[in-house]
C-alpha cells in the first residue's frame, strides 16, 4: 500500500471511529489505538510534503487567534425560544400552536434543552468551513480555529454528494465529567474555577489558543437548520435529525416524537427523574411543531417562533416579604403590577422586584402588600413570585386593586374586552409611553440613533422639549447644547447621528413606529411585501392577513395603528423632516402575465438559478412567493428533490411547474 493510499484510509477509518463514538455511542477501538492511528496519520501527513486537506482528522487544532474573533453575519437570524414554566402554560402554548394550524393533529418534538451555547456550523459541499456563535442572534463571532478542536463536531460530512451549503445549528455544551476535571485541575492549580459547566463552556468556546479549547473536552449535539442551498428540506424536524445522523453529525439520543399534549407532559416528567443522572446539564425541554409545513402555518414572532417553546424546570424557590405593589406604564401604555420586595438572594442574584404581569394574575395568586411569598428566577432570569404563605399573611391585609387612572398622567386606564393587559389611554399625552416610544424609536434595529440613550430622552420628555419621534429632528445645536452636561461637541454629534438616521430603510422605520406586536421579523416581511409606505398605510386587515407570517391579531393592531389619525400624523412630520429610504420599483406586470396576482412556492434545487433568483423572477410576472404549500397555493415551482411539498401539492391538486416554463413565462 502505498503513502498516498495509507493517507486516505487512515482519514476515512479515523472519520469512522469518529461517527461510532460521538453519533452511535459505541465506540469499536479503545482510546491508545485511536491515539495511535491519529499519530500514525500525523507522521504521513508531515512525510508527504503535500498540503493537508482542512477536514484531515489532524486539523483539530489550528493557529492561535489574533486577538479578536471577527464578527459573522447570520444569513438566517438564530432567533430565541419563548419559555413556560407550568404545566397551565404549556397547554396554553399547545392550544395557540393549534388555532393557528389548518387541522387538528398535534405532532411535536421533544427533546432535552441543554444548558451550553448555540452555535452555527456552515458546511460547503460536506467540509466545515466556518462556526459562529449565536451573538445577538443577527450576529455572531467567528469561533471556527476553536470548533475545529471538538471532536464530537464532524469536520466533514459522511456524504457522497452532500449539500452546496448547509448550516447546522445546535448546542456546545461541557460535560458534566469535564467540568468537575476542569475545576478540580483549577483548584490544584490556585486557579479560578467556573460556576457551572454553560460558564465554562463558553469560556473555552473564546479561548485564543485552540490548543486551550482543545484540551476543555467540549461536545456537541445537532438541532436545527440554518441556511442552506441544494438541500431538499424534509418533511419534518424528526427526519432532518436523521438525515444528521446519516451525516455523521451527533443528535441527542433522548429526541421523541409525540402526538399528543399528555405524552409532551408525560415526557417532561420522565426527563425531570432522570435530569440528574444525565452526563450534561439540561434545564428544561424543547418542544417543537415537527412537521415543516405546521411551522411555515404558525410563523415567528419578532424574537422567536410561534411554533417552538422551551418548558424551563422549577428553580430554585425563596421567601420574602412584599413591601409594596406599584404599577409601570410601557411604552403601549400596558400598565403592569411590580411587587417591590425586601431584598432576597435568589440563585446567586440579589431580587428586590418581581413582575405580577397583570390584574387576573395578582388576583389569581392573591398577593397583597405585607405577604410573605416565595420567590423564584423564571429560567434562572426573571423574578416571579410562586405563591404566597397564606398562614403568615397580616390579619389587616387588602387585597390589590388596579389604579383606574395612570400614575403618570392620570389619564384612565382602560382594559380592552377579552384582554388580560390594563392599558393607559394618554398615548402621546402621557409621558412614560412617550419615552419608552422615543427610546424603542431611537434604538439599534430602528432608527439607531448614535449618542441618544434613554436618560438623555427622558430629559427631553421631562422639559417638554420633545412630544413625538419628529420634534427630535427640529431641535437645533443651540437646543442640544443647552442641556445639562451637553458640551458642545456632544451636541454637534447627535446632530451629525440625527442626520446619518434619516437615511434608512422601510423595515427599520415600520419597526421604529412601534406597532404593537410587529417586530423586527415582522417588519421585513411588510416592508417586501408593499414595497411603499402608502400602499402599507392603505392595506386592509385581509390584504395584510394574506401575507405568510402575519396572523389575523397583527393584522388587526397594525390596520389600527394607520387608521389613527394621530400617528398618521407623526409619520407625515417624521417624513418632512427628511427620513427617507430607497423604494424598490414594483415590475412593470402585463395584464395577460400568467403569474399576475398567483402564489407560487419553491421548492427543489433548481437547474440554473437559485430560489431567490427564481423569486425575483415570479415577482417580475406579478407573482408572490409563500413558503407553505396551502389550498392557496396556485402553482408549485419543483426542483431536483422537491420532497414533502410536491407530495402536499400533488395532494391538493396544485399545478406543478418547473424552472423551464418559468423561463418560457419571462420571454417577450
Amino acid at each position: 500500500m502505498t503513502d498516498t493510499t495509507r493517507l486516505a484510509a487512515l482519514r476515512e477509518e479515523i472519520r469512522a471511529h469518529d461517527h461510532a463514538y460521538y453519533v452511535l455511542d459505541n465506540p469499536l477501538i479503545a482510546d491508545a489505538e485511536y491515539d495511535a492511528l491519529l499519530r500514525e496519520l500525523r507522521a504521513l501527513e508531515a512525510a508527504s510534503g503535500e498540503p493537508v486537506p482542512a477536514d484531515s482528522p489532524s486539523q483539530r487544532v489550528g493557529g492561535k487567534a489574533d486577538g479578536a474573533f471577527a464578527p459573522v453575519a447570520h444569513a438566517v437570524p438564530m432567533l430565541s425560544l419563548d419559555n413556560v414554566f407550568s404545566e397551565e402554560e404549556f397547554a396554553a402554548f399547545v392550544k395557540r400552536l393549534q388555532e393557528r394550524l389548518d387541522h387538528d393533529e398535534l405532532l411535536l418534538s421533544a427533546e432535552p434543552k441543554f444548558d451550553g451555547l448555540a452555535i452555527s456550523l456552515r458546511y460547503e459541499n460536506g467540509v466545515l468551513t466556518r462556526a459562529a456563535t449565536r451573538g445577538d442572534g443577527a450576529t455572531g463571532e467567528d469561533v471556527t480555529a476553536n470548533v475545529r478542536t471538538i471532536r464530537a463536531i464532524p469536520l466533514r460530512l459522511l456524504d457522497a454528494t452532500p449539500p452546496a451549503v448547509i448550516e447546522i445549528r445546535g448546542e456546545i455544551y461541557m460535560p458534566k465529567a469535564a467540568f468537575a476535571a476542569l475545576n478540580a485541575a483549577a483548584e490544584r492549580d490556585g486557579g479560578k474555577t467556573f460556576a457551572n459547566p454553560r460558564n465554562a463552556a463558553a469560556g473555552s468556546l473564546r479561548q485564543l489558543d485552540p490548543a486551550i479549547t482543545a484540551s476543555r473536552h467540549l461536545s456537541f449535539y445537532a438541532y436545527g437548520l440554518g441556511a442552506h442551498d441544494g438541500y431538499a428540506l424534509p418533511a419534518t424536524y424528526s427526519a432532518l435529525l436523521a438525515q444528521y445522523r446519516d451525516w455523521g453529525v451527533p443528535v441527542c439520543p433522548l429526541q421523541e416524537s409525540l402526538s399528543s399534549a399528555a405524552a409532551a407532559v408525560a415526557y417532561m416528567d420522565a426527563l425531570g427523574k432522570k435530569r440528574h443522572d444525565l452526563p450534561y446539564e439540561i434545564d428544561g425541554v424543547v418542544y417543537k411543531a415537527d412537521r415543516y409545513a405546521d411551522q411555515q402555518a404558525a410563523g415567528f414572532v419578532s424574537r422567536a417562533p410561534r411554533w417552538a417553546i422551551a418548558w424551563k424546570f422549577p428553580a430554585v424557590e425563596k421567601t420574602t416579604v412584599v413591601e409594596a405593589i406599584d404599577v409601570q406604564v410601557g411604552r403601549t401604555g400596558a400598565v403592569t403590577p411590580v411587587a417591590r420586595l425586601r431584598p432576597v438572594e435568589v440563585g446567586g442574584v440579589t431580587v428586590t422586584n418581581a413582575t405580577l404581569h397583570n390584574a387576573d394574575e395578582v388576583a389569581r395568586k392573591d398577593v397583597r402588600v405585607g405577604d410573605t411569598v416565595f420567590v423564584r428566577r423564571a429560567g434562572d432570569v426573571i423574578p416571579e413570585i410562586v405563591k404566597t404563605v397564606l398562614e403568615a399573611r397580616p390579619a389587616d391585609s387588602q387585597p390589590f386593586a388596579m389604579p383606574t387612572h395612570c400614575p403618570v398622567c392620570e389619564s384612565e386606564i382602560i382594559r380592552p374586552e377579552g384582554e388580560a393587559v390594563a392599558r393607559c389611554s394618554g398615548g402621546l399625552h402621557c409621558r412614560a409611553q412617550r419615552v419608552q416610544a422615543l427610546i424603542h424609536f431611537a434604538s439599534r434595529k430602528a432608527l439607531d440613533i448614535q449618542g441618544l440613550g434613554d436618560k438623555l430622552i427622558e430629559q427631553l420628555v421631562q422639559d417638554g422639549r420633545v412630544h413625538s419621534p419628529a420634534d427630535l429632528f427640529a431641535l437645533t445645536l443651540a437646543d442640544w447644547a443647552a442641556l445639562p452636561r451637553m458640551a458642545e461637541k456632544s451636541a454637534q454629534n447627535i446632530l451629525a447621528a440625527l442626520e446619518a438616521a434619516k437615511a434608512t430603510t422601510l423595515p427599520r422605520f415600520i419597526y421604529a413606529l412601534g406597532i404593537r406586536e410587529v417586530g423586527n421579523v415582522s417588519a421585513e416581511l411588510l416592508a417586501r411585501h408593499y414595497r411603499e409606505l402608502p400602499a402599507l398605510l392603505a392595506a386592509s386587515e385581509d390584504d395584510l392577513q394574506a401575507i405568510d407570517g402575519i396572523g389575523p391579531v397583527m393584522a388587526q393592531y397594525i390596520r389600527h395603528f394607520f387608521l389613527d389619525d394621530a400617528n398618521r400624523a407623526v409619520i407625515a412630520a417624521l417624513q418632512a423632516a427628511g427620513i427617507h429610504w430607497p423604494v424598490v420599483e414594483a415590475p412593470v406586470i402585463a395584464a395577460d402575465s400568467p403569474l399576475a396576482g398567483k402564489t407560487v412556492v419553491i421548492t427543489g434545487t433548481l437547474p440554473t438559478m437559485t430560489r431567490d433568483e427564481a423569486a425575483a423572477h415570479i415577482a417580475r410576472l406579478g407573482g408572490k412567493t409563500a413558503s407553505a404549500v396551502s389550498k392557496k397555493t396556485d402553482y408549485l415551482l419543483a426542483g431536483d428533490k422537491a420532497g414533502s411539498k410536491l407530495e402536499k401539492a400533488q395532494s391538493l391538486g396544485v399545478a406543478i411547474i418547473d424552472e423551464a416554463q418559468l423561463l418560457a413565462w419571462l420571454e417577450p
